[in-house]
């Protein structure tokens, strides 16, 4: 079991309420990835938004600069929008981070939690599904061959064009996120790639018949091996103990949803909600290093996930708590989770 993180970049506030500068933001996110590759956490990913809270709009360049700064750590996105995205731009900006990490990125590619991309780069949302279909097949195609051959009806078509730098190891590992739709996992089996379900709300183990649904679309299209594999993101906090990590998560979280209420019509988030997810069976994995790794083994009876990764810095968490919670993911529940899995065989 790999565990990990993953952020979009958490703009801090001032006492007044008022943002701080966005580019303070994605320094702060730079600090955290190099804080968990020296903590010994598995993975870290990169998430594509474009809000003023929210500001890690390029995946591709924060991973390149992570990858310049980290030894061990696993760098990815989670996920990048190639719906709105050119696909060769995007790989050719992950191989490029790959290079430099010596052989340790790879893409999630995905739709996005968020429209915002689409009036920003010109694009509309009655293409929804086409767009993603088509980029993912593209990006496919310059993620398996040096010399593509391509033609859509998204952007312009490649005539045997060299697509270049290639990742160390010949391809990039190549992920579809999804937020839990069955079309999606049959996407994923049937293309036969590694499918990372975003988690949110509700009980995390009524996922599980999505998984197998993917498990069982791979094997009826031919596809096995190491490549058919889940992971699982989540919000979650880890802390010293349950009520700290719940005092230091709830006051984000609230900020959070008042303002995605404003952008989205959302209702007035509801504490009550909240505190149910915070506890088991819900979906946020907030609470001690014992909490949190007995909730992940829990989740991967039912999903038999590889990677379990945590959306940790919102609302305006402080800096040093997101630190110590990258840190304590890495050298507290890590092997709490190594140990309880040990035991069930």
């Amino acid at each position: 079991m790999e565990l990990g993180a993953y952020s979009f970049g958490d703009t801090q506030q001032n006492p007044d309420g008022s943002l701080r500068p966005t580019a303070e933001a994605i320094k702060n996110l730079l600090d955290a990835i190099v804080t968990a590759d020296e903590a010994g956490l598995d993975y870290f990913a990169v998430g594509e938004h474009h809000t003023l809270e929210m500001p890690a709009s390029s995946p591709g360049a924060m991973i390149a600069a992570a990858a310049g700064a980290t030894k061990q750590i696993r760098l990815g996105s989670g996920v990048s929008v190639i719906s709105t995205d050119d696909p060769v731009r995007v790989f050719q900006q992950f191989a490029t981070a790959d290079a430099v990490s010596g052989g340790r990125v790879e893409i999630t590619a995905g739709r996005g939690s968020s429209v915002e991309s689409y009036p920003l780069f010109g694009y509309d949302l009655r293409d929804y599904e086409r767009l993603f279909e088509e980029k993912l097949d593209l990006l496919m195609r310059v993620n398996a061959d040096e010399r593509v051959t391509w033609s859509g009806t998204t952007r312009p078509g490649l005539d045997d064009l060299t697509v270049v730098p290639r990742p160390v190891n010949g391809s990039l590992p190549l992920w579809v996120g999804t937020g839990g739709s069955a079309p999606s996992s049959v996407r994923a089996g049937r293309l036969g790639l590694p499918v990372s379900y975003g988690i949110v709300g509700g009980a995390p183990h009524r996922f599980a018949p999505l998984a197998d649904l993917y498990r069982r679309t791979a094997q009826q299209a031919g596809h096995t091996g190491e490549n058919i594999k889940v992971s699982v993101a989540a919000l979650g906090l880890v802390a010293p103990t349950k009520a700290e990590a719940l005092e230091r998560f709830h006051e984000g979280w609230r900020r959070m949803n008042v303002k995605m209420g404003e952008l989205r019509g959302w209702p007035a988030p509801d504490d009550d909600a909240f505190f149910a997810q915070a506890h088991a069976p819900g979906a946020y994995y907030i609470g001690d290093p014992d909490d949190v790794a007995e909730r992940i083994v829990h989740l991967h009876g039912y999903m038999g996930h590889m990677r379990h990764f945590l959306q940790m810095d919102i609302g305006g968490l402080p800096q040093e708590h997101f630190l110590e919670s990258l840190t304590l993911l890495a050298t507290e529940v890590g092997p709490r989770v190594a140990r309880l899995l040990a035991r069930k065989g």
